[in-house]
């Protein structure tokens, strides 16, 4: 079991006289924050001997629904488990009025042994593994989100929001400066919100859609930190949309006519100097090009971690920029693994599967897994595609989530690198709420079928 160091908590006392509550949450395997509030004097209690959760909080689907199959509902009486805070993550939740701090916590056995449902620790695993090697992984994740209209949210609907101006933007406009004009209430707070929780946000873009927008995490030389970051990150652009009176979505595809939002992941490989060991020019260097061949050869079968639910195969359709089959290219994004441009001494991959929905454990786990299996099986991933990769890649990738689900329950690769037990796990979670949600009618079924079949 991990302790973190009490004087973190005692120093934050300190400094926040102000803070009246505290939030802390796990990440449960769907991505969902769930938890508890503790008061002040409380907080040293948790540092020093943890806090208890019942087991079941990781055996939840999205829904917040019993998933009796993974053995931690019943089976287990459901007893409670040991979350300790997670150091460095000690943080203010500046966009609550109520003066508030939240914590993120990670689970333990009783036995001290790290859960095996805790999501968090499947990138643990994989780190190890690669640091083992003498490989320690450099991660910076980008996420795209929407914004939403509030009033159409409810009524069932999404739609773009209007801005200050009182414009809505319904058109689509690309790294459009006057949409982050029209949004600068919310962003600026966003930004403010960064600096207090100590996230490395930086550049800002206006994606391709209406109301869609993408903020860069800075790359850490720490993995777990790295994810810890994206997760943090989504609890504030979702608690200040809240409190501009908009709603800010993950959701992987929202609209059908616009673009998806992708997580996307920034990896590279460095030595126990801190030496960039992809760094070079083209697709000379072996290292990477090896890591790019583990990343292609298991995409197909790791895809229920990188598009977690149904609506996450929306988004992989062709010219979507979202992938449709494994590939690689240097500065092209119409492939799943690009090589990014710049300096031969920043050289690094970037993977562009994942959805914003996926859990950013889950996914950097599945990254840095895929990279690690390339190395050590020294997968030669071919030669770098150029030119439009839709028109060149074979459509192969699951594209339901009844595939995707029934390609990862068949892998070798994901159990023997995430670890079986998560693994097992996790997919009883998602298939059982595959199968509620396809055990449920739509609307578009009795529209369709009612009367004419």
């Amino acid at each position: 079991m991990i302790r973190p160091d009490p004087s973190e908590a005692e120093a934050f006392l300190a400094a926040h006289p102000d803070i009246l509550q505290f939030e802390a949450f796990i990440t449960d395997p769907s991505g969902v924050q769930r938890g508890k509030i503790l008061r002040p004097e409380e907080l040293l209690g948790a540092f020093r001997h943890g806090r208890p959760l019942p087991c079941s909080i990781l055996s939840l689907d999205i829904t917040g629904a019993d998933v009796e199959e993974t053995g931690l509902v019943w089976d287990e009486g459901d007893s409670d488990r040991d979350c300790m805070p997670v150091a460095g993550t000690l943080t203010a939740a500046p966009w609550l009025a109520v003066p508030t701090a939240q914590m993120i916590l990670t689970s333990f056995e009783k036995d001290g042994s790290p859960s095996i449902a805790d999501p968090r620790h499947a990138v643990a695993r994989v780190v190890e593994a690669l640091s083992a090697r003498g490989l320690f992984p450099v991660v910076a994740i980008e996420l795209e989100f929407y914004l939403v209209d509030r009033a159409a949210m409810l009524e069932g609907r999404p739609r773009p929001p209007k801005g200050k101006s009182g414009f809505r933007q319904e058109q689509l406009q690309a790294y459009l400066l006057q949409d982050l004009e029209d949004f600068s209430p919310f962003l600026d707070e966003v930004y403010a919100g960064a600096r207090a929780m100590g996230l490395p946000a930086r550049t800002l873009i206006s994606e391709y859609a209406p109301g869609q927008l993408e903020i860069v995490l800075g790359h850490r030389s720490d993995a777990l930190r790295a994810a810890d970051d994206a997760i943090l990150y989504k609890r504030l652009v979702k608690g200040v949309a809240e409190k501009h009176g908009l709603v800010a979505t993950f959701m992987a595809k929202p609209y059908a006519s616009y673009s998806g939002s992708g997580m996307h992941v920034h990896a590279s490989l460095c030595d126990s100097a801190g030496s960039n060991l992809f760094a070079g020019e083209g697709d000379a260097n072996q290292l990477l090009k090896q890591a790019i061949g583990g990343l292609n050869a298991t995409m197909a079968e790791s895809m229920a971690m990188f598009a977690p639910n149904a609506n996450s195969y929306r988004r992989f359709r062709p010219n979507s920029y979202a992938p449709v089959g494994p590939a690689w290219a240097i500065d092209n994004r119409s492939v799943p693994v690009r090589v990014t441009a710049g300096p031969p001494a920043t050289r690094h991959l970037e993977q562009r599967v994942c959805g914003a929905d996926a859990n950013p454990y889950v996914a950097l786990a599945t990254v840095l897994a895929g990279m690690l299996e390339g190395i050590e099986r020294c997968i030669d991933p071919g030669p770098p595609i150029t030119g439009n990769g839709y028109e060149q890649i074979e459509p192969s990738l699951p594209t339901t989530w009844h595939a995707a689900l029934a390609a990862a329950r068949a892998s070798r690769f994901l159990p023997d690198r995430l670890g079986a037990d998560f693994v097992a796990h996790y997919l009883a979670i998602k298939e059982a709420e595959c199968a509620r949600f396809f055990a449920e009618i739509p609307d578009l079924d009795y529209a369709l079928y009612l009367r004419l079949a």
